[in-house]
């Protein structure tokens, strides 16, 4: 989960012709186990963990200082919070969490997206835009907020969504009004309103910290409208 305060504790479109990167020639990309995950969806899971453990090797409040968003940075010109933010973390907890979901959708993303150089920069932008989308989300909601905002919950939501839409596609992109869509959508509006009404205790990884909910929707709500233009940049749509 992102934690808001840093603590140191059918008919449809066209479809592709198959490519052999599903479970077996002319399965869908999305159809594979994840446990076979493509290695961007590994290196993403890496960044999450392997940026911890070189965070947890300076002090915090030089981490903090470099590389957390708050949205009063905005004003400051410190744009590029938005995306360093992503790459940190409040702690091992917080970091595999957001590790461990991160794989669990990126590997049937990644795979949507394909292997080659076009559809690698796609899974990887539609990734850091999720997550950028969410962190302005949180800002417009909280203007002028000083309370330093890190963790990669918001872009991980925009894989969520994106993964729902494979799901109800049977590996391509279903539609958004899907009942997958709409269930899983319902499910994690409705778990992150509750934390936003009883706050974070009862969660793992959150050390008692703040977690910005408002993030996890903005990025679930932005990964399902985002997927399909980014898969048409990676010829996937």
């Amino acid at each position: 989960m992102d934690v808001a305060l840093f603590r140191d504790t059918s008919s449809g479109p066209r479809r592709p012709k198959p490519t052999g990167q599903g479970g077996g020639p002319g399965d869908p990309p999305g159809k594979e186990p994840m446990f076979n995950a493509p290695w961007p969806a590994l290196l993403l899971v890496a960044s999450i963990i392997g940026g911890y453990a070189l965070q947890s090797r300076f002090p915090i409040d030089m981490v903090v200082a470099a590389g957390a968003f708050y949205p009063a940075a905005l004003g400051e010109g410190r744009w590029a919070t938005l995306v360093t933010a992503l790459f940190l973390h409040g702690g091992w907890g917080h970091a595999l969490m957001n590790g461990a979901f991160a794989l669990a959708f990126a590997a049937a993303v990644s795979r949507f997206f394909g292997e080659r150089l076009l559809g690698v920069v796609s899974f990887f932008a539609f990734y850091l835009t999720c997550g950028v989308l969410a962190n302005l989300a949180y800002a417009a909601l909280h203007p002028g907020g000083l309370e330093p905002l890190v963790g990669a919950s918001g872009a991980v939501s925009g894989l969520m969504a994106a993964g729902a839409r494979l799901l109800a596609g049977h590996g391509w992109l279903g539609p958004i009004r899907s009942r997958m869509v709409l269930g899983m959508g319902a499910a994690w509006v409705g778990l992150n309103l509750l934390i936003g009404l009883i706050g974070s205790a009862f969660l793992p990884g959150t050390g008692g910290a703040g977690v910005a909910w408002e993030a996890h929707i903005a990025g679930f709500l932005a990964g399902l409208v985002l997927v399909r233009p980014f898969a048409w940049l990676a010829h996937r749509a």
